[in-house]
């Protein structure tokens, strides 16, 4: 991947300005600086590597040279998208496991922010505000997608089982492509931001719907229960053995399967 080749590819794609980076500490706090500065409406940030990158709850993100692909995404919400903000996470979700889907892949959403194949986790998705006053004035998607084998950190290393792009084709894909179909997948979902439909989407493609699931909040003590699914604003629900519903706000939350 290079500038020239990543900005042909996506000219047809109607995004904001483009900077791109051999080698950056975040993509996301580029795009945070950026969006806090004069950054237009859906500008992106994009890397070769990462040397800081990180996921929810300041983890790391392992993102070695020319193996995956890094980006952020810098929205700037109109008044009528405000007050549906907190679906941004499950739009970006969707987003990605879509446009998986139309390579034949099995892609699901892992609440609230985790794309999987085959139960194994092939993409983070980490979402940040810049604010003004009480109000947010921009929100950054940083989403980091394991395309090739090499950027699937080592099994140690792991708090979720992982897997690649290339390991699930059987062959590697063309990471500027890749990036072209998410790009065009969120531009064509990003008007049901405000509609139910998105949420009927969001639902359809969750990971481990009506199985066993435990959830730990960081907070209290793990939950289990039956995933029933999210409600209207993106929060998990959990049907416990003694027939409750139990409602999950993001935040420090790990979901599990119950072996």
């Amino acid at each position: 991947m290079n500038q020239n080749e990543l900005k042909k590819s996506l000219s047809k794609l109607e995004l904001g300005d483009i900077r791109y980076f051999e080698s950056i500490g975040s993509t996301n706090d580029e795009a945070l600086a950026w969006a806090a500065a004069d950054a237009p409406d859906l500008s992106l940030v994009i890397a070769e590597e990462q040397t800081a990158g990180r996921g929810r709850l300041d983890r790391k993100w392992f993102t070695p040279r020319g193996t995956a692909l890094a980006f952020s995404l810098i929205l700037r919400p109109s008044a009528e998208e405000k007050p549906h903000l907190s679906r941004t996470v499950g739009l970006a979700a969707l987003a990605v496991a879509e446009s998986l889907r139309t390579r034949g892949l099995a892609a699901q959403i892992k609440w609230p922010n985790d794309v999987l194949i085959h139960e194994r986790k092939v993409c983070g998705i980490l979402v940040e505000s810049v604010w003004s006053g009480d109000e947010v004035d921009c929100v950054v998607l940083g989403i980091g997608v394991n395309v090739l084998k090499g950027s699937v950190p080592p099994a140690d290393d792991l708090l979720f089982p992982a897997t690649s792009l290339e390991e699930e084709l059987g062959q590697p894909p063309d990471r500027v492509e890749v990036l072209s179909e998410i790009l065009a997948a969120f531009l064509a979902l990003r008007p049901r931001l405000i509609s139910d439909e998105l949420i009927s989407l969001w639902q359809g493609l969750l990971a481990f719907h009506a199985k066993a699931v435990q959830v730990e909040t960081g907070t209290t003590p793990p939950i289990s229960g039956t995933f029933i699914g999210r409600d209207p604003v993106g929060r998990l629900r959990l049907l416990t053995a003694h027939g409750e519903i139990v409602t999950v706000r993001f935040g420090d939350v790990r979901l599990r399967p119950l072996t």
